[in-house]
């Protein structure tokens, strides 16, 4: 809703380091996940794709699995409606339970009711054939998961076995440095991607000369000098 601002910019920074990696081919299908609740893995996983999806060629499905407190849908302004949950327990076929977003080419897979055995229901059969179908079916289609954190949860290490790549958002100044480490080795280290540091006050810092472009609000409005 602010694309002018240096939140927004800095999302673009992201896109480019996960789309035109140094090496290698870019990840297809990248899983977001954060070492504690509340650090903004949500915010970066919906930001990310609407930053991929506004690129010139590129698709992007929005998976949203933490099922237990699922907050995609709202994200983007819808009401409570069926998703994942009931695409894997009662066999809705998939078309009728995404949601096409006011982003072009962005399209939702909410979670849907949470279920009574969200750790079994995340890890079965069924959703590693869900990732494999929806990741390789299309090749101008990146899938972005929003998983919840591997400490907390048990299903989180069997969706990162099915993915490309994993982004940790990193909460400023709270998350501890052997929290972190530990959930690398958890989701697998090899494929972490990068660490997005989320709630940096760039209006205290001058390390990176944001001053040069003018002076950003307290919501990240752009104000010429």
């Amino acid at each position: 809703l602010k694309p002018q601002s240096i939140e927004a910019e800095m999302f673009k920074i992201l896109r480019g380091n996960i789309l035109f990696p140094k090496s290698g081919k870019p990840p297809r299908s990248i899983l977001v996940t954060s070492a504690l609740p509340g650090e903004g893995k949500s915010f970066t996983s919906s930001n990310l794709a609407v930053s991929i999806a506004q690129n010139i060629d590129e698709h992007v499905l929005l998976i949203d699995c933490d099922i237990r407190k699922a907050n995609l849908h709202k994200i983007f302004g819808f009401e409570d409606v069926p998703g994942l949950r009931e695409h894997l327990t009662r066999g809705i076929p998939l078309t009728s339970v995404l949601l096409k977003t006011e982003i072009d080419k962005l399209t939702i897979l909410p979670a849907g009711e949470p279920p009574h055995n969200p750790s079994e229901l995340l890890s079965s059969k069924e959703m590693m054939g869900l990732i494999d179908e929806v990741s390789k079916r299309y090749e101008d289609r990146y899938v972005i998961i929003d998983s919840p954190p591997p400490h907390l949860t048990a299903e989180t290490k069997a969706l990162a076995s099915r993915v490309d790549g994993i982004v940790i958002v990193v909460g400023y100044g709270k998350t501890p440095r052997d929290l972190i480490e530990d959930m690398a080795e958890k989701v697998g280290k090899e494929k972490v991607l990068g660490v997005v540091l989320n709630r940096f006050d760039i209006q205290s810092s001058r390390y990176y000369g944001y001053s040069k472009y003018g002076k950003y609000g307290k919501y990240g409005r752009y104000f010429e000098e």
